[in-house]
């Protein structure tokens, strides 16, 4: 009898188990489409963020991609996709997305140029998984906000950011974040990785 009870215990779990995981499989692909629209519209929305469109900020979904798709085109240059917007202040401004890893996680952003291609209207990093604080200051206003005005190319032609703990004195140049040095670190590898793809790709190769 005992056994019996033993085989009946198991069979009951194996197909408890059997239909809870059949559930949750049918949930995830009822929720996959929602789940890739928000995903879309979160990108959609930091792309208009990064190149000063205009936009509700309470906008649903459907909202923003409505936006996107009457102010912005998307180009391809030297195998660089980009984000372009002609904004009626700042001219024509160029987006293209960067990603490289962190500290803790991968890190997402886009990097905004003006007309002229070397000077950063605005940088973006929109997705990572940084100490808060910390590391996690990266999407900060007040670190973002360096980046604007400074340029990807310095007087002697090379192409380049740098993160500095001495004070930003060059047109090159930003502050880091006390404490991050690390990430520092990497944002400034993956900034610069990108930096010399659009160099090569203008013939800018310092």
């Amino acid at each position: 009898m005992d056994t019996k009870r033993s085989t009946y215990s198991i069979l009951y779990a194996a197909a408890l188990g059997l239909v809870c995981a059949l559930a949750l499989t049918a949930v995830d692909r009822a929720t996959e489409e929602r789940k890739a629209a928000n995903a879309r519209a979160e990108e959609v929305r930091n792309i208009l963020t990064v190149l000063g469109v205009p936009f509700d900020a309470g906008a649903s979904a459907a909202g923003l991609l409505a936006t996107y798709g009457e102010t912005v085109s998307e180009e391809e240059r030297a195998d660089v996709d980009f984000f372009v917007y002609d904004n009626p202040e700042a001219g024509r401004l160029s987006a293209t997305r960067f990603e490289g890893p962190g500290l803790w996680g991968p890190i997402e952003g886009f990097l905004c140029l003006e007309e002229d291609m070397t000077t950063i209207y605005a940088v973006s990093f929109y997705r990572h998984e940084e100490t808060p604080g910390l590391g996690g200051e990266i999407s900060s206003d007040w670190f973002q906000g360096q980046f604007r005005g400074k340029s990807i190319i310095d007087g002697s032609g090379i192409p380049g950011i740098h993160i500095v703990n001495n004070g930003a004195d060059r047109i090159v140049e930003v502050d880091a974040i006390t404490g991050a040095t690390m990430t520092g670190d990497k944002v400034e590898e993956m900034l610069n990785s990108l930096i010399e793809e659009l160099a090569r790709g203008s013939g800018r190769n310092g």
